[in-house]
């Protein structure tokens, strides 16, 4: 360590017998140096240098004594002169002024590199710990952090750019899976390493993930799941009374679950942001000494101090104590010392007295550390500034701008009380909407396992010729849109008697105001894929969790399908929502129509009375539309023909698109009293309750036209029964045109390319279903 007393030793025995400073020398002495202070310094002494080479240029005659390397070190002068001796002085004094000039720039860069050297701020005082009220457990992290948390001068051992770094994240539930992919997002767009995660969800997140990920296709990063229900018996004895329950505590059996070839791992909390390259805290396992296995940053709030409130009684730890939502884990090391012996023993024995944990793990781990204080490496408090309730971190860095990851560790979140808090919030908004698609970059010169599913998607689309007219519409088809399944939490279980029905539909963000008016005409299940933004996929957020209608319903489960190309997916957005099914019947609807009020309940009781289960039949619920944006919404058939013949309702699209609902036989259904056949015919897209194995919709049909119509063709062709109910009906309510019908309406190209995949449709329908699809050629010929 450098004192100050060092360089003035270091100053007075500076001599000048040579034109020479020694470079070597120098650089020796920053090497030695830490802290602002002696940054000073250096930087002083390099100022001096073309002084005292003028001056001895000037007398001509000088000596100097070589900088001793040492206090021991014996000293030393040698006379020079001569001409030729003076001339090549010269020389080698320009050589030196240009290296000090290289190294004042190099010294006036930002103190951290993440590419050539890593924060430090602890590694030597770990081995002289104090711990106290004020400080952070580690008295050189506490003088890094005041100072803006700057590097050391010594560069520490880099990650090798290809070398996989692996995370480690508990989650469980709705909300969680959600804040973790902000988490991930802000990994994902630092990082500069190849990734493994390792979760440990449910089988509600692994659901959600696992799909995430297969459609998110980042490069480099792989995915593996681990069961947490089979983990529940190695820490359900422990009586925890944190929000987390008991996943909670599944961090503690780690060592357990994860593979037993893995070293080392990062383990994470699912409300942590990364303001840098994760491969920067992958590096501080290089620090690790002795038999530290634990890196941990000191807690941030006077919580284990036990001075937050009148009896307030923590488990025991050491000083402030540690937080857990960042780990480094030397697991291999962990599994030799026995740590599933160690953590448990000491949890048996300190709820005798505590009776449960309040922090979940984190009393653990700071319990086994209070007994153990040589397992854990502090990290410095930038590598985890909690925003806790009662959070402390305003004290342990100097500048925002240094802070390396933030962990919104307190139930509040965004709310919490920091004067920093806007920053942070900014940082977090930052990656909450960050388009995702953009961080599906390639790690340039490193080999990455082959997938498949890529391998494949590529193979096809380099198939499309680029020439074709068509060829987006073609792409379309092909494209992998990121899916979040259950946005929302979700919480239905079908009824026991196997006619459940769900309504499906698709929306974008223009239509977000249909969802409070369809959840009050429809009482059951409902399946949506949403088409959004990232940025968007928020504001969806904000105004469901606003509205009492829609946190009110459970049992609506609301997919975010991302955006990405130009038109709108509508197929494969359906055919989400269908996936997401879970009652044995669905109710293929439009997100523009509100249904009758009762139509659940008189769908379910119509799959009794037509013998849904044992047939195959598509029962259509009649469509008629209103051009009033404020419509008294008939209460019966009755009422809604009375509407009819007033002029206030009409039948779907009978003005524009007649052939689409004409075969429904809206006249035969004014007088009808029981359910009535009716045969295809072409163009026919009614609304329809199908079994849910039915087929899925053909995904070559986007934006405007064709998209229901080719679905009804197949239905046909598997020789399904299209079923009129005579007490059903659905009414469509008026709004703007969307995108795509006015490209349809307006682009010539649009209109050929439509009509081409119609035909493709219809040739391979005939492939498919042999000479009776041929009826679909003649019809569309004859139409």
């Amino acid at each position: 360590m450098c004192h100050e007393s060092a360089w003035t030793t270091a100053a007075t025995n500076i001599e000048v017998t040579s034109p020479l400073f020694p470079f070597a020398s120098v650089q020796r002495m920053l090497g030695m140096c830490r802290g602002r202070r002696k940054f000073l310094a250096a930087s002083l002494a390099l100022l001096f240098i073309p002084a005292l080479t003028w001056l001895y240029l000037s007398v001509g005659s000088f000596q100097v004594k070589p900088l001793p390397l040492s206090p021991l070190e014996a000293q030393s002068s040698t006379p020079v002169g001569g001409a030729g001796e003076r001339q090549a002085l010269e020389l080698r004094v320009r050589a030196v002024e240009e290296e000090n000039r290289a190294l004042r720039r190099e010294l006036s860069r930002p103190p951290r590199s993440p590419s050539a050297r890593l924060p430090s701020g602890g590694h030597r005082g770990n081995q002289n710990r104090t711990h106290s009220e004020e400080g952070t457990g580690d008295n050189e992290g506490q003088k890094a952090a005041a100072v803006g948390n700057s590097s050391d001068c010594v560069h520490q051992p880099a990650v090798d750019k290809c070398e996989t770094i692996h995370v480690a994240i508990v989650c469980a539930g709705y909300n969680a899976s959600r804040d973790v992919v902000t988490l991930v997002k802000s990994v994902l767009f630092h990082r500069r390493n190849p990734l493994h995660f390792h979760f440990i969800t449910d089988s509600i997140a692994q659901q959600i993930l696992s799909s995430l990920f297969h459609t998110w296709m980042v490069p480099a990063v792989r995915v593996d799941f681990y069961d947490a229900d089979e983990l529940k018996s190695e820490v359900s004895w422990i009586p925890n009374k944190h929000y987390s329950g008991i996943y909670g505590l599944m961090k503690l059996v780690l060592t357990k679950t994860l593979p037993s070839d893995l070293q080392r791992v990062i383990v994470l909390d699912t409300d942590i942001t990364f303001a840098t390259d994760i491969a920067e805290l992958w590096a501080v396992f290089h620090k690790f000494k002795g038999q530290q296995v634990l890196g941990l940053v000191e807690n941030q709030s006077d919580w284990y101090l036990g001075n937050l409130w009148k009896n307030h009684r923590p488990w025991p730890a050491l000083g402030r104590g540690f937080n857990t939502g960042v780990i480094l884990l030397l697991l291999d090391r962990l599994r030799k010392l026995r740590w599933e012996q160690m953590w448990r023993l000491t949890a048996e024995r300190e709820l005798m007295s505590m009776l449960s944990t309040s922090l979940a793990d984190q009393d653990i781990f700071n319990a086994v550390i209070k007994q153990n204080p040589f397992l854990v490496h502090q990290l410095p408090c930038f590598w985890n500034v909690q925003l806790s309730d009662h959070t402390r971190s305003e004290k342990c860095y100097k500048d925002v701008s240094d802070l390396k990851v933030i962990h919104w560790n307190s139930p509040k979140k965004l709310r919490v009380k920091n004067k920093h808090v806007e920053f942070f919030r900014n940082l977090y908004l930052t990656f909450l909407e960050y388009d995702g698609n953009l961080l599906r970059r390639e790690l340039f010169g490193c080999p990455s396992e082959a997938d498949h599913n890529s391998e494949n998607l590529q193979k096809t689309l380099s198939e499309l010729d680029e020439d074709d007219p068509c060829y987006e519409f073609r792409r379309e088809r092909f494209t992998v849109h990121r899916t979040h399944l259950y946005f929302l939490h979700y919480e239905y279980e079908p009824s026991s008697d196997s006619t459940d029905v769900t309504l499906v539909a698709q929306l974008s963000m223009d239509r977000l105001q249909m969802l409070e008016a369809i959840c009050k005409h429809w009482e059951g299940p409902i399946s949506l894929a949403l088409y959004l933004s990232d940025a968007e996929a928020q504001q969806f957020l904000r105004y469901a969790q606003g509205s009492e209608v829609l946190m009110s319903r459970g049992n609506v489960g609301y997919h975010i399908v991302y955006k990405e190309g130009q038109f709108y997916p509508v197929n494969l957005l359906r055919n989400v929502a269908m996936r997401q099914v879970n009652t044995p019947y669905m109710f293929l609807s439009d997100i523009d129509f509100l249904p009758m009020y009762g139509l659940y309940e008189y769908l379910r009781k119509s799959v009794v009375q037509l013998e849904m289960a044992n047939t195959k039949k598509a029962l259509v619920v009649p469509a008629f539309e209103t051009l009033r944006y404020r419509l008294s919404y008939p209460k019966s058939k009755a009422e809604l023909l009375s509407q009819l013949d007033m002029g206030t309702l009409f039948t779907f699209r009978y003005h524009v698109w007649t052939k689409g609902h004409a075969p429904t036989n809206f006249a035969k259904w004014r007088t009808a009293t029981t359910p009535y056949r009716v045969q295809w015919e072409a163009d026919f897209e009614p609304y329809v309750m199908v079994r849910r194995d039915s087929p899925e919709y053909d995904r070559r049909f986007v934006g405007f036209g064709w998209n229901k119509v080719a679905h009804i063709m197949e239905l046909d062709a598997q020789e399904y029964e299209f079923v009129v109910l005579p007490n059903a009906y659905m009414i469509h309510m008026p709004h703007a045109p969307s995108f795509d019908i006015t490209k349809f309406r307006s682009n010539k190209q649009y209109r050929v390319c439509l009509k081409t995949l119609k035909e493709e449709f219809q040739q391979n329908m005939s492939r498919r279903y042999g000479f009776a699809a041929l009826k679909y050629m003649t019809a569309e010929n004859n139409s």
